[in-house]
Order: structure tokens, then sequence, then C-alpha cells
């Protein structure tokens, strides 16, 4: 009768431990995965951040190239004010 329990309790801890070793591995494989996916995010930012840089020297070389450039500097402003508008409510209506 003592054995018969100790068989069971033997056993079901032996079922705990496994399922305790699977969720460890899932952990594993998870962090992993997240990893990998962090690492290709930086890359993407980093990206971005040298297309940026691009853009803002550019941009800044056209406002110190002379006044004739205000009127172009000006509607250039706006028309990027606007195209991040269009694409925000784009991206909006999107995920809606």
């Amino acid at each position: 009768m003592l054995d018969a329990e100790n068989k069971r309790m033997t056993d079901n801890l032996s079922s705990k431990v496994s399922r305790l070793k699977s969720i460890a591995l899932d952990i594993d494989q998870e962090a992993s995965d997240q990893n990998r996916y962090l690492d290709g995010m930086d890359s993407d930012f980093l990206s971005a951040t040298g297309l940026l840089t691009g853009s803002v020297k550019r941009f800044s070389s056209m406002v110190k190239s002379g006044r004739d450039n205000k009127k172009l500097l000006c509607y250039m402003s706006i028309g990027l004010v606007l195209l991040f508008f269009i694409l925000y409510f784009l991206i909006m209506r999107i995920q809606t």
C-alpha cells in the first residue's frame, strides 16, 4: 500500500518535472526568437537613422544655400507636413 502510494507520487512528480522541462525549453526558444527579432529591429533602426540623417543634412544645406529658396523651403515644409498627416491617416485607417 505504501509502495503503491510512493509509485503514484513518483509518477506525479515525474510528469510535473517533464512539464517544467517542456516549459523551460519553450521559454528558451521564445527568448532566442525574441533576441533575433530585436537584432533585426536594431539594424532596421540603424538604417532608418542613416536615412534620416542624410535627409536632415540635405534639408539644412538647402536652408543655408541662400535667401532665394525661402519659397521652395516653405512649400517643401508644408508638403512634408501634409504627407505625414496623409500617411498617419492611412495607417490608422488600415489598422481599424
